[in-house]
């Protein structure tokens, strides 16, 4: 599916994508940084029928509702003929010691044996993410590993 990136000078930039049934839903991302989902009109593409204020908090809950089911959704098709291979997310709570803190300081391979395979913040999917990646709270890790290794990352995401 295309997503469309527009900028709108003065304003910010938009983002949406066309449905099956030919409504545009979006995100405008206003240059003070607060953003509105958006969603309009059938019949005309420019009218907006409807749009609703987020907060961060709403944006990272929104993305992890719609986007972090479906990254993990397709890790698991990946892995189902893998046994003994799991795959699980991980909230970076606001209290987390690896807030503020590249990935590397967990040596969560080296501790767990398991790898950390993407982050999902504000809705946006960071596949892969380099050692120097630094976490912030509401992120989003997704996991994969042994059952015991994921129990233990759980452990090191929330305690250090």
């Amino acid at each position: 599916m295309d997503v469309e990136l527009t900028r709108l000078p003065g304003i910010g930039t938009k983002q949406e994508f066309v449905t099956g049934d030919g409504r545009r839903v979006g995100v405008l991302t206003h240059r003070d940084g607060h953003r509105e989902l958006l969603l309009t009109a059938r019949e005309d593409p420019d009218a907006c029928v409807a749009t609703v204020p987020l907060s961060e908090a709403e944006c990272n809950a929104l993305g992890t509702l719609l986007g972090a089911p479906n990254l993990v959704a397709k890790l698991g098709d990946q892995q189902r003929e893998v046994e003994g291979v799991n795959t699980a997310q991980f909230p970076i709570a606001a209290g987390s010691p690896y807030v503020g803190r590249p990935l590397g300081d967990t040596a969560m391979r080296t501790r767990t044996a398991t790898s950390i395979v993407a982050v999902v913040r504000d809705h946006v999917v960071s596949p892969s993410p380099r050692p120097d990646f630094v976490f912030a709270a509401g992120d989003l890790v997704v996991i994969v590993g042994t059952g015991e290794g994921l129990k233990q990352a759980a452990e090191i995401l929330e305690a250090g």
